[in-house]
């Protein structure tokens, strides 16, 4: 929740915070100059709105000392650029952690040193000290658990925190909490910050040194990515860089940060200047996604004895209150598809081919040979078709088992009418044609609507009957043909309630698109096109399909090529409640910091993530006000006025991790919720810049 202080602008207002990781330049045994060039990245972190920073293991004396750590010159050295820094950073806002080698009781530590506006809030130290190959650290070093104290004074300080079980709790940043591993403890079977995450943690920063060699960045990477996924948590990681010594080894100062699994900033590798990236961690998706994934609380329950000895060390941190501070992270507009094209590559053959594994189990085990399917012209039930397609061939039958009905009602157009014609004729599939019509003027006869006795009254009824009578047929032809039904409604109708219930498009024997968005229907349906996967004819309808007005065609018009009724100016854009959906359904998220959100990727051409292979001209633009009223929509649509549909939807195949709203699946809520909560959070949105 944003506070009196903060600015809906201003990221720190909506559950993020910017971490950094620094790779300055050192000399070997040259401690004050490294303390230093620390310092300077230190106030570029804070000048670029930082609060944590993270910068190399052993960074003050340089990691390649070898024997020279046994040299007293040396450790006394770093000791005292250690408190030139420490006075140095009195006036800086942000906490750094610096690598240093310190002697405790008579034994040698490598050191993680976590300073705060001129104090030393605690010492992490390492616990898995390499001796093997190119790494010789047992010979200078002992590692954590040697330590026969949890204490220790430096600086001038006393009773400082000193081990490797120490998280650093951001005073003022909800959910923010630090812990510190150095370089190989992320390279064991069981990491430290496994348990430090288990214990509460939610940012783990690695120090390291870390010589690089052929493909070991590769293994960096996968390393960070795994285990920030695991372990629900943002990592950072700073390699040594220049300046280290090349007698037997090389540097290269890669500077990682992973959240969740995905990389958010990398540095430039090999660089002989200074070196700071910047991420903007959602500290709120972690601990929703701590939350509702309950084996996440289990596993701490299965090692409490080890989760309990874990000592909390509060830091004063809090946000940076500036007036406009908007993302630096790449956000995603189409959420269900990835930017990568080798990644929607994948995303479009396993979306596809659920589908069809789905719908093929389902023939298979019904007994039923044929597949009974509206066909309107419009994106879902093309899609729906072309599965439908794949499926029979897969399953060896005949297309002609698909009996495909277009049925035209009273403001079907010329464009709708013909391609599905067009497209069931290309498919091969069986293509039939029912006016609708005259059964739906019989209902209205029944039923006394003025529509049936000359006047033009288009109300909801009027509307639903048609919808109600091509279910009824569809339905009525199943048992028929011994077919079943294959609904084409998708899941952002679903969201939005956008569906006539039960005798409806609500309603089938198997719901193909009922987890499959809106906005990725549309995207393979051009992955289908591009690829020709059936046929360049195919291809050439599929097109036409995409280029046409999203409408329900339930409304008459004056023109019967252009529809009434244009759903998206009725309950928003697809692409952008897509968006909200994702971010509401999947993480719970307060709509201010969607709105938000929305609004960093949105607002600008230049932000966010476009699809490449998607036209210009279908690349849009919205205000926060805009942005604010289709929110509106969307929250009202969905917790108010929908969830009775959705608690009774038909059996349908869970195609992607954000995407189920089955009540046997991944959502149960109650049908008689009201939205008011929502949309009092909702408030909190400006209505412009």
């Amino acid at each position: 929740m944003m506070g009196q202080d903060n600015n809906f602008f201003n990221l720190y207002s909506h559950g993020f915070v910017r971490l950094a990781v620094c790779v300055p330049p050192v000399r070997i045994a040259e401690p004050l100059y490294n303390a230093q060039m620390t310092l300077s990245l230190a106030k570029q972190a804070q000048a670029g709105a930082a609060v944590f920073a993270v910068f190399p293991e052993l960074g003050i004396s340089a990691y390649s000392n070898e024997d020279l750590f046994q040299q007293e010159v040396l450790l006394q050295s770093s000791l005292n650029a250690l408190e030139w820094l420490v006075k140095e950073t009195k006036k800086l806002k942000l906490a750094i952690a610096v690598g240093v080698p310190l002697r405790v009781a008579n034994r040698l530590f490598n050191c993680g040193v976590v300073i705060c506006q001129g104090k030393i809030h605690g010492v992490a130290v390492k616990s898995y000290l390499p001796n093997y190959r190119e790494f010789y650290e047992a010979r200078q070093f002992s590692p954590a658990f040697q330590a026969t104290s949890k204490t220790i004074t430096l600086c001038g300080q006393e009773e400082i925190p000193f081990g490797n079980d120490l998280l650093f709790q951001a005073t003022d940043i909800p959910h923010c909490s630090i812990y510190l591993e150095i370089c190989e403890d992320l390279w064991v079977p069981v990491p430290p910050s496994s348990f430090a995450c288990l214990a509460g943690a939610t940012i783990v920063g690695n120090l390291s040194a870390s010589n690089i060699t052929i493909g070991k960045a590769d293994y960096r990477h996968a390393l960070a990515s795994t285990h920030s996924a695991r372990c629900l948590c943002a990592y950072l990681y700073a390699a040594a860089g220049f300046g280290e010594s090349t007698t037997d080894l090389a540097w290269d100062g890669q500077s990682l940060i992973y959240e969740n699994g995905t990389m958010l900033a990398a540095s430039q590798r090999f660089s002989a200047k200074a070196e700071i990236v910047f991420g903007d961690v959602d500290l709120d998706r972690l601990a929703q996604d701590r939350l509702r994934m309950g084996t996440f609380g289990e596993n701490t329950r299965e090692h409490s004895a080890i989760v309990s000895r874990f000592r909390r060390i509060n830091i004063p941190l809090q946000g940076v209150k500036k007036k406009r501070l908007l993302l630096n992270r790449d956000l995603p507009r189409f959420v269900y598809i990835p930017a990568k094209e080798s990644a929607r590559e994948q995303t479009c053959f396993e979306a596809y081919n659920i589908q069809v594994n789905g719908l093929a189990q389902r023939i298979q085990s019904s007994g039923l040979k044929n597949a009974i399917i509206g066909v309107s012209g419009g994106i879902d039930s093309t899609h729906a078709l072309l599965v439908v397609a794949r499926t029979m061939d897969t399953l060896g039958l005949s297309r002609k088992n698909i009996k495909g009905y277009t049925l035209p009602g009273f403001a079907t157009t010329a464009r709708t009418y013909s391609n599905s014609l067009r497209l069931m004729q290309a498919l091969g599939v069986e293509a039939n044609e029912i006016d609708i019509k005259p059964s739906c003027l019989q209902m209205m006869k029944d039923i006394g609507h003025p529509y049936a006795t000359g006047e033009k009254l288009y109300d909801l009824s009027f509307e639903n009957i048609q919808a109600g009578e091509r279910t009824s047929h569809l339905f009525r032809l199943a048992n028929f043909h011994q077919g079943m039904v294959i609904g084409t409604g998708d899941l952002s109708e679903l969201a939005l309630g956008w569906c006539t219930y039960g005798v409806g498009d609500h309603m089938a024997h198997y719901a193909l698109n009922a987890c499959v968005p809106k906005t990725l229907i549309s995207y393979l349906i051009r992955w289908v096109a591009d690829a020709q996967l059936f046929s360049s004819t195919v291809s050439a309808v599929l097109y036409d399909i995409l280029a046409t007005e999203i409408s329900p065609e339930l409304i008459p018009g004056d023109d019967n090529n252009e529809p009434a009724q244009k759903t998206e100016a009725i309950i928003g854009p697809y692409e952008l409640q897509d968006f909200n959906m994702y971010y509401i359904t999947r993480f719970g998220y307060l709509p201010s910091k969607v709105a938000f959100m929305a609004y960093n990727a949105w607002h600008d051409k230049n932000r966010g993530i476009w699809l490449a292979d998607v036209p210009q001209e279908e690349q849009h633009e919205y205000t926060i006000g805009e942005i604010k009223k289709w929110l509106g929509v969307f929250l009202f649509r969905f917790f108010q006025t929908s969830q009775y549909k959705r608690s009774c939807i038909p059996n349908s195949p869970k195609v992607g991790s954000g995407g189920s709203l089955s009540p046997r699946g991944d959502y149960r809520a109650p049908s008689d919720a009201t939205a008011t909560i929502w949309l009092e959070n909702l408030k909190q949105v400006p209505e412009e810049e």
